[in-house]
């Protein structure tokens, strides 16, 4: 319910594109628009998702592109995603995309929990 409300409620906060076979959601993007006070309007992917059957047959690079195309439209400055360290299928695909991996940051996070619990 909150993942509908959420992407295509009255104020939607994120936009998501789907691959189909034969009216079967095989594939994902979601992203949405974030700002950086160094880098302006980036397009943030939160997650790309190729079910492994569809997977190197050209969804994937569909999908992203796709998110590409949406950065272009609103004049994002950058498009960012994260990806796992040991995920090497998604980091080689990534690679075919020349893209730049910044090992300079470190990602970090606060669960549900740790948010209820901050204590100002």
């Amino acid at each position: 319910e909150e993942f509908t409300q959420d992407g295509f409620g009255e104020n939607p906060i994120y936009q998501c594109r789907v691959a189909e076979v034969d009216n079967t959601i095989i594939g994902f993007s979601l992203f949405y628009i974030a700002y950086s006070t160094w880098k302006g309007k980036i397009v943030y992917l939160d997650d790309l998702f190729v079910e492994e059957s569809y997977r190197k047959s050209g969804t994937g690079k569909q999908l992203i592109d796709e998110v590409i195309w949406y950065a272009k439209e609103v004049n994002a400055n950058q498009v960012r995603w994260s990806v796992l360290e040991w995920n090497e299928p998604a980091i080689n695909f990534y690679k075919k995309l020349q893209v730049a991996f910044d090992a300079a940051w470190i990602q970090c996070k606060l669960n549900k929990e740790q948010i209820n619990n901050y204590i100002k």
